[in-house]
């Protein structure tokens, strides 16, 4: 997500911590305790600097590589990320520059969100709303995951993902019609206030 403003910034980091812990400004602190929290937090500044200040995102940029390196995240600012973003476990997580996520979107820990070089799905994922992406899952090409998306554990996934199933194994297929519930997307924000990429 392009942050443009100040009030979009807050809007977006309040976003991001309610999928924590709902609340205001004192939960907001809190949850900054939290390793993927504090990521996303700095992520969502370097986004926003890298517009409004250069200077200053090479500061912020500086801490966010140290934070890269300290939990084990390799995503960069200008990735399109929409609102609600969680990072459930630290640990092995690179999501591609040219990916686009929606809202509400969980990841954990050893996930690939990744390019395919070649071929017929030459290019990068689209990740609807409300989609939890299980440990160890790989999201590799031009493909388009759909909305209330539940995706397993470990799975490979090649081919687009219609709305509202789960999805598992390797390559991945259909399991289940009963997609990413409360159960899996907890706290969720409400998408209606946000635009994605805007």
């Amino acid at each position: 997500m392009n942050i443009s403003t100040r009030k979009k910034l807050f809007q977006v980091l309040s976003a991001d911590s309610q999928r924590y812990r709902p609340g205001g400004g004192k939960v907001l602190l809190k949850n900054l305790m939290i390793p993927g929290y504090r990521y996303t937090f700095i992520l969502r500044i370097c986004s926003y600097l890298s517009i409004k200040n250069r200077v200053l995102y090479r500061l912020f940029s500086i801490l966010l590589r140290h934070y890269k390196y300290k939990y084990g995240f390799e995503i960069h600012p200008s990735t399109r990320i929409g609102a609600g973003f969680y990072i459930g476990h630290f640990g092995g997580v690179v999501i591609n520059t040219k990916a686009t996520i929606g809202y509400n979107v969980n990841i954990s820990q050893g996930i690939t969100i990744g390019s395919i070089n070649r071929g017929k799905k030459e290019g990068f994922p689209t990740i609807g709303n409300n989609v939890y992406i299980g440990p160890g899952a790989k999201i590799l090409g031009n493909i388009r995951i759909g909305n209330n998306v539940a995706i397993g554990a470990n799975s490979v996934v090649l081919n687009d993902i219609p709305d509202d199933c789960c999805v598992g194994g390797i390559p991945s297929k259909i399991v289940s019609n009963i997609g990413a519930g409360p159960e899996y997307i907890q706290n969720p924000i409400d998408v209606t206030t946000y635009e994605t990429g805007k």
